[in-house]
């Protein structure tokens, strides 16, 4: 628990994979929190048995908090809940601050900062980095968008979630480096899933891949859980959609184009995922992506069973 009073009352809205974690933290460790969700689930009654409290709709969120968490799936829902006939901006009390924690297009999150500054509420982009398990444990990454002074305020609670908090730049620049995070990320992951079919299409399978790039110089964190489900077939390796991994990609190609940037290894990275979202991977996780690499160059990636 946290030993410090506060004054800073927390909504958060986005209760899935990373929010329920975030949130959970944020409760357990002291601060006053409300919880808005459309429907119920396990992440809500946990959460309210902890000690959180339940609006019924955004707006009523709003009008008892003084910091707002949004963790949703990219700025089509984070518009929807500001703007909507229900949404935050029509609650949020001058002073408040309103924290989105999506992987959002960086346009939008400035045009939405723009509205919401004459009414007195400062938007700030934090968008994250790691897994659910490390949500859980409160251990997140996050990089962090904002004015010193907002920066340091919600310092803080963004501590009860995250064990490295990067005050990267100014409104829109968690966004930015975020786009720019996950193009390094998910093109690794598009690199290996080609490697591992090329491989085990000249007779070299997955365990003598790995055996090779495991501890080598081309090891990393993120190969390493990566490789989860390829090896072990721990569905639960990464969970993160390669329906959520294409949306950020077409994100950065949207930026790159709108800095006059060429990103022909970005919209090859897209088309990977789009490939294989085209071939039954609408719901599977990116770890799984060589699995399906694999079956449209007939090559069988498939994980042996979990032990």
């Amino acid at each position: 628990m946290t030993t410090e009073k506060t004054t800073e009352h927390i909504g958060f809205i986005g209760l899935g994979l990373m929010g329920h974690g975030m949130a959970k933290n944020i409760v357990d460790k002291g601060y006053p929190l409300t919880v808005y969700a459309r429907s119920d689930s396990d992440a809500v009654a946990d959460l309210l048995q902890r000690g959180a409290t339940r609006a019924d709709s955004p707006q009523a969120l709003g009008a008892q908090a003084t910091v707002v968490f949004l963790c949703v799936t990219g700025s089509k829902d984070v518009e929807a809940l500001i703007r909507g006939p229900n949404g935050l901006a029509s609650s949020l009390r001058p002073g408040s601050v309103l924290v989105d924690c999506s992987t959002a297009d960086p346009t939008s999150t400035v045009a939405l900062a723009a509205e919401l500054a004459p009414l007195g509420i400062t938007l700030v982009d934090a968008p994250l980095s790691r897994t659910p398990k490390e949500a859980w444990e409160g251990t997140l990454d996050t990089m962090v968008g904002a004015d010193a002074a907002i920066f340091a305020r919600i310092q803080p609670i963004l501590a009860t979630w995250a064990g490295r908090i990067v005050h990267i730049g100014a409104l829109g620049d968690g966004h930015r480096m975020k786009l720019v995070n996950n193009f390094i990320s998910l093109g690794y992951a598009a690199l290996y899933a080609e490697a591992l079919t090329v491989a085990k299409a000249v007779g070299i399978a997955p365990e003598r891949f790995d055996a090779v790039i495991r501890n080598g110089r081309m090891d990393c964190g993120f190969y390493q859980t990566f490789m989860g489900y390829t090896l072990d077939g721990n569905k639960d390796a990464h969970k993160f959609t390669l329906k959520n991994a294409y949306k950020d990609l077409r994100y950065l190609g949207s930026m790159a184009d709108a800095a006059g940037i060429s990103n022909s290894l970005g919209n090859a990275v897209k088309n990977s995922f789009g490939l294989a979202l085209a071939n039954g991977g609408e719901d599977l996780f990116v770890p799984m992506l060589p699995e399906l690499v694999g079956q449209l160059n007939g090559v069988d990636l498939t994980p042996k069973p979990p032990q």
